[in-house]
Formats: C-alpha cells, sequence, structure tokens
C-alpha cells in the first residue's frame, strides 16, 4: 500500500501586512526585510480568526479536490505551534467542524517542520491499515508569538494553513509517499523558542531567535534530510521534479539550493507573499504550485523543513 495525495488545499486571512506598513511599526523598511529574507508581505490572522479556522477552511479546499467527504476520513492530524486552546487539540475541533465522526484526530508539535511530522505519521497509520484516509493540516495563526517591537523575528512570520488528503491504495498504483526522514535535536532549543509556556511561566511567550546559527543549522540539516529520503527511496536528488521547501528565508532556500546544485526553476517558492507561516508554509506552497499547474500528477516531489527543538525533515513523495 502508498499514501497518495488526493487533494491538496490552503487558506490565508484577508488582511495583507506589507513591509512598508512594518515599517511604521518598528524600525526596519522595505529595503530592509527584502535583502535579508526575500519577503514583501504577510498574510496576518484578523481578532476572531483562530488556528482552527483556518485549518478548517483549508481541509474543506483539500477535501473537494480530493473528491471526498467527511465519511471517508478516519484520522486527522493538525500540526502547528499555535493551537486555539491548550488542550483540547485543535484537531478534535477541526473534526468537529468538518463532521467527522469516525476515527481520531490529534496535533502535532514540531513548530515549522510540523508538516513533514504530521506527514510522516499519517504514512505510518495508513500503512500498518490503522487509518484509510488521513487530513494532514499545517496551521499557524503564528502573529500571536511575535514581539512587534523585535525587527529580528517580526517581520519574518504570518499566518495561514494548508492541507493535503493521504489515502491508502495499492503499491501498483506508483503514486504517493515514498519515504520521510525526521530527526530532532533538543540541545539547540535555545536557537529557536517561545519565552513562555503554561508549565514554566504560565504565559504564551513570544519567539526568540538566534538567527546567525538558526541559519547554518537550516541549510546544513535540510540538505542533510534531502538527501537521506532520496537514499532512503533509492533516487537521486537530481531526479527530482519539484522542491517545496518550508518557506523560512529566501537566503536558506538559496543556500540548500547551492549546496545540492538544485536548479532555481524547479524550487517552489512563495516566501516573499507568505512570509514563513511555520507549520503550514510546506502545504501552502506545494498548494500554490499544484493550482497553478506546475506540479503535475506523477511527479517527483520532495518537501523539506526545519524548525524550534531544533527539528528537521524531509519527504519525498510521488503526485
Amino acid at each position: 500500500m502508498r499514501s497518495v495525495i488526493l487533494g491538496v488545499g490552503a487558506h490565508l486571512p484577508e488582511r495583507v501586512v506589507t513591509n512598508a506598513e512594518l515599517s511604521q511599526r518598528v524600525d526596519t523598511s522595505d529595503e530592509w526585510i527584502v535583502e535579508r529574507t526575500g519577503i514583501r508581505q504577510r498574510h496576518i490572522a484578523a481578532e476572531d480568526e483562530l488556528t482552527s479556522h483556518l485549518a478548517i477552511a483549508a481541509s474543506r479546499k483539500a477535501l473537494e479536490a480530493a473528491g471526498r467527504e467527511a465519511k471517508d476520513i478516519d484520522l486527522i492530524i493538525v500540526a502547528t505551534t499555535t493551537p486555539d486552546l491548550t488542550f483540547p487539540a485543535t484537531a478534535a475541533r477541526v473534526q468537529a467542524a468538518l463532521g467527522v465522526h469516525q476515527g481520531a484526530a490529534f496535533d502535532v508539535q514540531a513548530v515549522c517542520s510540523g508538516f513533514v511530522f504530521a506527514l510522516a505519521t499519517a504514512d505510518n497509520f495508513l500503512m500498518r491499515g490503522q487509518a484509510k484516509a488521513a487530513l494532514v493540516i499545517g496551521a499557524e495563526t503564528f502573529s500571536r508569538l511575535l514581539d512587534w517591537e523585535d525587527r529580528g523575528t517580526c517581520v519574518l512570520f504570518g499566518d495561514g494553513a494548508g492541507a493535503v488528503v493521504l489515502e491508502a491504495q495499492p503499491d501498483e498504483t506508483e503514486r504517493g509517499v515514498i519515504s520521510t526522514f525526521i530527526r530532532t535535536d533538543g540541545r539547540m532549543h535555545d536557537l529557536l523558542y517561545v519565552d513562555g509556556g503554561p508549565s514554566q511561566t504560565n504565559s504564551v511567550g513570544k519567539v526568540r531567535m538566534v538567527g546567525n546559527a538558526v541559519f547554518r543549522q537550516a541549510v546544513e540539516h535540510i540538505s542533510g534530510a534531502m538527501l537521506e529520503a532520496c537514499a532512503r527511496a533509492g533516487v537521486t536528488i537530481d531526479t527530482v521534479d519539484w522542491f517545496v521547501p518550508h518557506q523560512a528565508n529566501q537566503r536558506i532556500l538559496d543556500g540548500v539550493a547551492r549546496k545540492l546544485g538544485i536548479p532555481a526553476e524547479k524550487v517552489v517558492i512563495t516566501v516573499g507573499s507568505h512570509g514563513n507561516t511555520s507549520a503550514a508554509s510546506v502545504p501552502l506552497a506545494l498548494d500554490a504550485a499544484v493550482r497553478d499547474g506546475r506540479i503535475k500528477k506523477g511527479q517527483l516531489v520532495l518537501i523539506e523543513a526545519l524548525g524550534g527543538g531544533l527539528t528537521w525533515g524531509a519527504a519525498l513523495f510521488r503526485m
């Protein structure tokens, strides 16, 4: 059996915040942000717009694209760092809203790597026969965690959600997830973290990051994860049709591409218009490339990400 991606969907908040608008709030400029990150704008959720709202909207679009209904889904995994509540899981709210009355629903927390971790988890459930079809969602209202006086972080992030429908199908289809690779190294947790939490500070906290150190770790670990995912599948990096990276920073995307010799025209890039949407960034970029016709059925796609923890990973699949 293979976990086949039948449909993708995405949703972004209506409000768009440009670099020019940010420059009125913090000591920065459009030129400074674009030069260092490639980001020109980001979407920010309204005050009454929750992570679950974004996830539900993206899921409905993914179900429609897949030609599936709520009754077909028996597993929902939401990758998020910004749940609606401490508990229950945001996935439980998504399950209820979609009318899914069977199976399990839970959240995965691996920050920006969350969607890769969630995809790997769903693939294992499907391959062991413990579920038949899954909604895998990356959803964030990351703006809730930002210190709007810290120009090193507040210019980077945005809100949004993306989702895919995975279904177990016979291996002879040749489509589906071929290999996954996920890793964590907790020794580097202080390079990218939030300085709050219910147990430690009884607060939500704000994002803190050692930018230069994260950049170095990202290029090294992302490159290694991509090569490992290809090696496990018995393919070489040059045979991959499309690379859909975590949209963290244009410099990181360029650094990984140079290190692995990946042509720029094979890399899906949305960071300029979305910013870093954490766990949502990979499915948002995947949805953009599927809907505009770049990624087609039968093509080989490699996704990757690195996030706080530090966590990192990659997954290879055929659409």
